[in-house]
């Protein structure tokens, strides 16, 4: 009994140190070779998105496969944003892909553009790169080149203004306002002259809002007066509908 028990014994370390040597040896068997290439886009490319065609392609991105040695396995990408000139001290990562493309549609590069920060209706200067990786840890990371792209995004929140006679573009053109993602609040900090203002959504009159008590905001209400040139801070809330606009 005791000699079946001992050989039971044995056949099980036996088993676990071959587990073991096979784990180990699949870990060491890929190794990095040749880091991935970016291809497109190149340096100067210049885009300035439009929020009526979101379904449309606007560019793709496309490298060359990275080279790992050893074990075949599935080769992970990621396409990295970081301000330009920064060498990529913040990179986001704004999307993924098993192959050596990745196609973006106007919405999906505007998002990926906001996602890492880059500001509306501002041209912002970005570099582009991609990183390889191996296994679902994303292990044995190698990185490309790098090229440095224009881009101008727009809102994906609703696009809110302000207009009229205070505003420095009076009632000819909205001034558009700052949207916070964690206040859902819009704001703006501009120079105002005596006279008045409204809000209204995506430059038209078809929604627009005013207020008589100085507070609470009303659809198609009155203008709202301002009495003392200065610097004002305005903020709406849409959701509560409710404003401020303060002298700073």
């Amino acid at each position: 009994m005791k000699n079946n028990i001992i050989k039971l014994l044995i056949a099980f370390l036996s088993i676990v140190t071959v587990s073991c040597t096979d784990t180990l040896g699949e870990r060491e068997a890929v190794a990095l070779t040749t880091a991935p290439v970016l291809l497109a886009p190149t340096t100067g490319l210049t885009i300035v998105l439009d929020k009526t065609k979101p379904d449309d392609m606007i560019t793709t991105m496309v490298w060359n496969y990275a080279a790992y040695s050893g074990t075949s396995t599935v080769v992970n990408y990621r396409i990295e944003f970081a301000e330009a000139g920064t060498n990529f001290a913040k990179p986001v990562v704004v999307a993924t892909s098993t192959e050596r493309f990745k196609n973006f549609t106007v919405s999906e590069l505007n998002t990926a553009a906001l996602d890492a920060g880059f500001p509306p209706f501002v041209q912002s200067s970005i570099d582009v790169r991609v990183k390889s990786s191996v296994g679902t840890t994303g292990s044995i990371v190698q990185t490309s080149n790098s090229y440095t792209i224009k881009l101008t995004p727009y809102p994906a929140w609703p696009d809110w203004g302000i207009i009229g006679s205070a505003t420095p573009t009076g009632w000819d053109s909205d001034t558009n306002l700052d949207y916070d993602l964690a206040t859902k609040t819009y704001s703006i900090t501009m120079n105002m002259v005596v006279g008045a203002f409204k809000f209204r959504l995506d430059n038209s009159w078809s929604v627009n809002y005013g207020s008589s008590n100085g507070e609470d905001l009303v659809a198609g209400g009155s203008d709202i007066p301002i009495t003392v040139a200065g610097t004002y801070k305005i903020t709406a809330d849409f959701n509560a509908k409710t404003y401020t606009a303060t002298k700073q």
